[in-house]
């Protein structure tokens, strides 16, 4: 371990003569002290084999340091001089690192860690580069960009930056790569003299082979935050840390790694076998991960596009419910979007979500408010305890959340068909929200906000005229040729709610050229496929319930924009009617044949496009009867289905005869 005689870097030998810390410094510009540092140290080190760097400090005594070590103190006006080195060597064998380290870090600001490093006479270069980095990080919490100038003007913080910019060659790689961390941290300029230094060192050794796996780590981030990832140099790092045997990389700097190749983004092909090793090789240290790499982790994933590591992200997942309470805000968030991204979900994880959110209900930041509900809603989970705590931190704190994140917000309760116990103030609190605020939603955002209200038979009857108007219209197209197929869907079916649902609705309609034909389209589809498993069987129970496959449609549009699983036609007495028919028809059933994708995760609720549609198809006087998937699962032969269709269709209320 070298040591790094501060001492030497401050001053002429007899201004050591002077009582107090660092008072020559002070009376002296940095670039004479500079001046005298290359002319003290040169002739000492070109004269003999290099030796043990040091940092020292001058005082009168060693007081905090030494007394918790209990040394004794030396009279207060002795002086100390510089080639006493048996007493450098005694006192650094004395030190305690763990009381320097502890000391260290509960030290609050910049001025507190220099303080306590202007008691200590020596220093090991390892513990001086920690200092370093101790001073950049308590002024990065302090929310600084930039280390403040009281700091860079301090005589201790200059004496401390010396040696890593004047002799980098003599510093251990370890205390090397740690002070280029440190100054990482904060914006000290790329140009700084310390900095290029401390970089051309590392790119020294780094072409001689000299770093290990950490100063290679630490080197790539580093660049990345200093160059960008454009930077030439990462690729001989990726390069070397490819050589490098896995199983040697501490859980840190696996976490290092997916960083650095997170940065690397687009050359995410190139790296793809090694991505696949470290991936294998994480799913060995995932147990020893904090709550922050685990978030790193499954960030990196999402970047890097790393679908096909889908047991790493379910093992994450099994460790992020033992971590939900500890992740911050921004952590927790990453880690929902995660599993968002690879479609996820944990019965746990969502336990541990609702413990959570729960308990901090109106604490929680609007951002992982709007990432749980965008969860919930994205995985289909109907989970009261979650929606009723976000509702009540919404009627609470409305005025926290951004137009997005209320849209979000709505949407969810109207994909999951749920309306909270607090639901009256909800809509209330939004009401007057749109009325004074309406500007600033985006078209798009206002009409899915807006069209999820009616999802939930919460209809935005105040806003409609608004949403019609030929001025809303063009802001919703924008710059576009056209509106998107799924905003004119909305539109659509907005039309045909204030028609159905809102009578009283005198305001202007949405004009036919903006209407839709079907609301099911392959792709942002306003009602859900069926299923084609499930129709296929229903299909055979119904041929033999009715006799021929004449007597009834499958998969019809109908001229009210919605597709009917199955549709059977009535005559004025009841009896079934061949689909062929046209005339003497009194009354459609409409089968709706309904598999999981269209009812919540593992429930029995269906989701509100779909509450929607039967709820327009009655209004429309259609007979609607539903053949849920969780009835069906329950039935063991044909003969059994059979039975079942008949009692659906032909029940003494069904109005059906055969």
């Amino acid at each position: 371990m070298a040591l790094i005689t501060l001492r030497r870097n401050l001053c002429h030998l007899s201004d050591f003569r002077i009582h107090g810390a660092l008072a020559a410094l002070k009376s002296q510009p940095v670039n004479h002290v500079h001046k005298v540092v290359g002319e003290r140290l040169g002739p000492r080190f070109s004269s003999r084999q290099p030796e043990p760097f040091r940092v020292r400090f001058h005082h009168a005594r060693c007081k905090e340091f030494h007394s918790e070590n209990g040394n004794d103190l030396p009279p207060a006006g002795e002086p100390v001089f510089s080639h006493d080195r048996d007493g450098f060597e005694q006192n650094l064998k004395s030190m305690d690192e763990q009381i320097f380290y502890r000391r260290l870090n509960s030290s609050a600001s910049s001025e507190e860690v220099l303080s306590f490093i202007n008691t200590l006479e020596t220093l090991p270069d390892t513990m001086a580069a920690a200092a370093l980095q101790r001073v950049c990080e308590v002024a990065q919490k302090d929310g600084e960009q930039r280390l403040p100038k009281a700091v860079l003007e301090n005589p201790v913080f200059q004496a401390l930056c010396v040696p890593f910019e004047q002799e980098p060659s003599k510093l251990s790689n370890t205390s090397l790569v740690t002070a280029l961390q440190a100054l990482t941290l904060l914006d000290v300029g790329p140009q700084s003299n310390l900095l290029r230094s401390l970089v051309a060192e590392c790119q020294h050794r780094l072409h001689r082979g000299g770093l290990e796996v950490h100063g290679l780590c630490v080197l790539g981030e580093s660049l990345i935050q200093l160059q960008g990832p454009g930077c030439a140099t990462l690729d001989l790092i990726i390069y070397q840390l490819q050589g490098e045997n896995l199983e040697t990389f501490p859980p840190e700097d696996i976490v290092a790694l997916y960083r650095i190749l997170q940065a690397c983004a687009e050359k995410a092909d190139q790296h793809q076998t090694f991505l696949n090793k470290i991936n294998n090789f994480a799913l060995s240290i995932v147990s020893n991960l904090s709550p922050k790499s685990i978030s790193q982790v499954l960030t990196a994933l999402v970047v890097l596009d790393q679908t096909q590591a889908l047991p790493l992200v379910i093992k994450l997942g099994k460790y992020v419910v033992r971590h939900i309470p500890h992740f911050t805000n921004q952590e927790l968030r990453k880690v929902l979007e995660a599993f968002i991204y690879f479609g996820h979900n944990d019965r746990f994880l969502t336990t541990a979500l609702e413990q959570h959110v729960a308990s901090l209900c109106l604490t929680l930041d609007p951002e992982v408010v709007s990432t749980v509900t965008e969860y919930c809603s994205r995985k289909r989970i109907l989970s009261e305890p979650i929606l009723n705590a976000v509702a009540e931190t919404f009627v609470c704190q409305l005025e926290k959340f951004s137009p997005s994140q209320i849209s979000e917000l709505i949407e969810a309760f109207g994909r999951l068909n749920y309306l909270p116990p607090n639901a009256s103030a909800l809509f209330r609190k939004l009401e007057d929200r749109l009325f004074t605020h309406i500007n600033y939603f985006p078209p798009k955002t206002l009409l899915k906000l807006l069209h999820s209200c009616s999802l939930i038979e919460c209809h935005p009857v105040n806003f409609m005229a608004k949403l019609f108007s030929p001025y809303f219209l063009q802001r919703l197209l924008g710059e576009e040729s056209h509106l998107d197929r799924l905003s004119l869907a909305q539109l659509t079916q907005l039309l045909l709610t204030s028609i159905l649902e809102c009578p009283f609705y005198k305001g202007p309609k949405l004009l036919p050229k903006y209407q839709v034909k079907s609301f099911l389209t392959p792709c942002c589809s306003l009602e859900t496929p069926v299923d084609f498993q499930l129709y296929k069987f229903v299909m055979s129970g119904l041929i033999d319930s009715l006799g021929a496959r004449q007597y009834f449609a499958s998969k019809v549009l109908t001229p009210y924009c919605y597709t009917i699983d199955v549709e059977i036609k009535l005559d004025e007495e009841g009896f079934v009617l061949p689909f062929t028919v046209n005339e003497d028809v009194h009354k459609r059933v409409a089968l709706c044949i309904d598999g999981p994708n269209r009812f919540c995760l593992n429930s029995k609720h269906l989701l509100g496009k779909e509450a929607i549609k039967q709820r327009h198809l009655r209004l429309l006087g259609y007979k609607v009867v539903q053949i849920p998937y969780y009835e069906i699962e329950t039935l063991k032969s044909r003969l059994e289905l059979v039975e079942y269709l008949q009692r659906k269709l032909f029940s003494q209320n069904a109005g059906i005869c055969w």
